[in-house]
């Protein structure tokens, strides 16, 4: 970890500029919470991207749908697990980054739609992110024509995506996933020092601590290992890459995440990036591309190794 990704000058002057950009466009709009959950659902807060033409649904029971973004002659399939706090968002939202990775990864995509909060707190997504999962250790190969899995998840997901793996693993299945993304994850649902800190950003500390009152409403439970996999026994689990911006919230969550992975024994990269804030990679922020050519090369890698 080099310290000089955190100084003032490691911030390249077109990203300065895109942060200006974007303070000066959206730094009056209202939060999550002035606006409402069911006005931010409705594309007011973030914004769904329009469905790939070959996308599909499959329904593998009553509370569990899968999203599916298809390659003719996949080498694996992804598991995707998608973020928005675990109240907003959808697995048909992310369809233009799911193209590019099956296109460039040569993979069927497929997104988990799971129960959001504060209707379906824990453990409702963390259940249903697991059947998701035990259907393709299952179903993959016969239905994608594909076996090897990768999982990649940000933000809710990056968190839900750990503790599906150190689920799969009390199942004996934890070498069924060769190869996991996890971009700007929250790790700790009782926050690190960095969520508590924010005060700027695009994640503000006591607007976390509201989203940990929905979707963990029980805080005696907020440093459980399954609901904070930062605090979970992570041995024997796959090759993972951390990516987070030094300006995010969710700063200490990845980088304790990746030390604690290497501490059991896992390889683990993490790719940090000056001046990114959350979610940065699904903007048009100048470093995105960059981040997510590396999501994919790691991920090839991954398949490459298995």
């Amino acid at each position: 970890m080099d310290m000089d990704l955190f100084a003032p000058d490691a911030v390249p002057a077109e990203v300065r500029a895109f942060l200006a950009a974007q303070a000066e466009r959206f730094g009056h709009l209202p939060g999550l919470w002035d606006l409402g959950i069911a006005a931010a659902r409705s594309g007011g807060f973030m914004p769904g991207a329009p469905p790939a033409p070959n996308a599909y649904d499959i329904a593998i029971g009553e509370t569990v749908s899968l999203h599916v973004v298809p390659h003719p002659a996949p080498r694996a399939v992804l598991l995707h697990i998608h973020g928005g706090g675990f109240l907003l968002g959808g697995a048909a939202n992310q369809d233009p980054a799911l193209t590019h990775a099956a296109t460039s990864l040569g993979v069927t995509c497929v997104s988990v739609e799971y129960r959001l909060a504060p209707e379906h707190p824990y453990p409702a997504a963390w259940d249903d992110c697991e059947r998701a999962a035990l259907w393709l250790v299952e179903h993959a190969a016969e239905r994608f024509g594909a076996d090897l899995l990768l999982v990649m998840g940000e933000s809710a997901g990056a968190l839900l995506a750990v503790a599906t793996l150190v689920r799969l693993r009390a199942r004996g299945l934890s070498g069924r996933f060769v190869g996991a993304a996890l971009s700007f994850g929250v790790y700790d649902s009782a926050m690190t020092p960095s969520q508590r800190l924010a005060e700027t950003g695009v994640l503000k500390g006591r607007d976390i601590a509201r989203i940990a009152d929905a979707y963990a409403p029980d805080g005696d439970r907020r440093r459980d290992p399954d609901v904070s996999p930062l605090y979970a026994d992570l041995c024997d689990l796959p090759p993972a890459l951390f990516t987070v911006g030094t300006l995010d919230a969710m700063l200490d969550d990845s980088m304790f995440m990746y030390c604690r992975w290497l501490a059991a024994g896992n390889r683990a990269e993490l790719a940090l990036y000056p001046g990114a804030d959350h979610a940065f990679i699904e903007t048009p922020h100048p470093s995105a591309r960059l981040a997510v050519d590396r999501i994919h090369a790691f991920l090839g890698e991954c398949l490459a190794q298995a």
